[in-house]
């Protein structure tokens, strides 16, 4: 008698489990959701677009674009050349200048460094082969400018080029060699030029800073450009904390521009400010150089109010791209 109320107690239960299986399935089975593929919005177009055939690129660099959709008939093209160990994207998401070019409407282009040249896609500011004239990585460079002004109708009178240590001492050599292609130029955490020619010398030299006189900084320019009585005007941007580049390297930097132009050092404006302080030289133009050092600022660029984590990107308590566009009449 218990063994058959046993069993039919087993049948009940598995009878059950089939019942409340069925109902389930047929009455509270929830509806199947799309796919997360369908569910997930279309991915946002690359903010910056590749360019693959500007020129010859005897440096094999790449070469990224910004082109806002509204710019005036002819717009100013800002070059900037990325740091060691970032990439265009990764600095352009941080300082917001691709935002700043689409409110204001000019071009922003970015070369890039590939691993192949550097495997820590530094630009080679140190390598003679890589900054001689119309070669190397300058010439892509070059390249890269003159298709960006050609398919997009740049005024050639506004060009602007800024750069990050290792761009910022690619910016110096573009300056140099170059100067009739800028209207002026930015050098963040950089070096001056003829700084080094090796890795070894360049190591060595953003650490401790290199003895020269300003005429001797001066020279080194005047022996690539020979002749030129003009120069585009020059901003230099140093942190005194940067423990990556010795701060020395910005006063040679300034030194060098300074003799350059021909300006006596002692006519300086100088300006406090609660980040640190900003002097300037007139010259050829109003603010023809200017050097703005930051208190305890480290190695990196300076902005407000990063917009996404770049190691290289620095909360300051100035935006360097809301100064350039200052200094470069970069209105809205």
């Amino acid at each position: 008698m218990t063994l058959k109320l046993s069993r039919s107690l087993s049948r009940f239960l598995k009878n059950q489990k089939k019942v409340r299986r069925l109902f389930e399935t047929s009455f509270l089975r929830i509806p199947k959701q799309p796919s997360a593929r369908r569910r997930r919005p279309a991915s946002p177009k690359p903010v910056l677009t590749e360019v693959t055939d500007f020129g010859s690129n005897p440096g094999r660099l790449r070469m990224k674009l910004f082109v806002p959709k509204r710019h005036p008939p002819k717009p100013a093209l800002v070059l900037f050349l990325h740091g060691c160990r970032q990439t265009p994207e990764s600095l352009d998401l941080a300082s917001g200048f691709s935002k700043l070019a689409a409110q204001r409407g000019f071009i922003l282009l970015y070369p890039e460094q590939r691993e192949a040249n550097n495997p820590q896609r530094c630009f080679n500011w140190f390598r003679p082969s890589a900054i001689a004239r119309d070669r190397g990585e300058l010439m892509s460079i070059r390249q890269m400018i003159n298709h960006a002004c050609r398919q997009h109708h740049v005024d050639r009178a506004r060009v602007y080029v800024a750069g990050l240590s290792a761009g910022g001492a690619m910016t110096s050599a573009l300056l140099v060699t170059y100067p009739d292609l800028f209207a002026g130029g930015a050098i963040f955490a950089g070096m001056p030029y003829g700084a080094a020619r090796d890795a070894i010398s360049a190591l060595r030299t953003m650490k401790s800073g290199h003895s020269r006189s300003p005429r001797e900084w001066g020279d080194l320019a005047r022996t690539i450009s020979p002749g030129r009585k003009t120069w585009p005007s020059v901003s230099i941007w140093q942190g005194s904390g940067d423990r990556t580049v010795h701060p020395d390297n910005a006063v040679a930097a300034a030194s060098q521009w300074l003799d350059i132009a021909g300006i006596d050092v002692a006519t300086a404006k100088q300006l406090h400010k609660p980040w640190g302080h900003v002097v300037r030289w007139d010259g050829f133009h109003k603010g023809q150089v200017s050097f703005y050092s930051l208190r305890g600022f480290g190695h990196g660029l300076p902005v407000k109010s990063p917009l996404k984590s770049d190691p290289f990107v620095i909360e300051a308590g100035i935006s360097g791209p809301l100064e350039l566009l200052k200094l470069w009449d970069l209105r809205r």
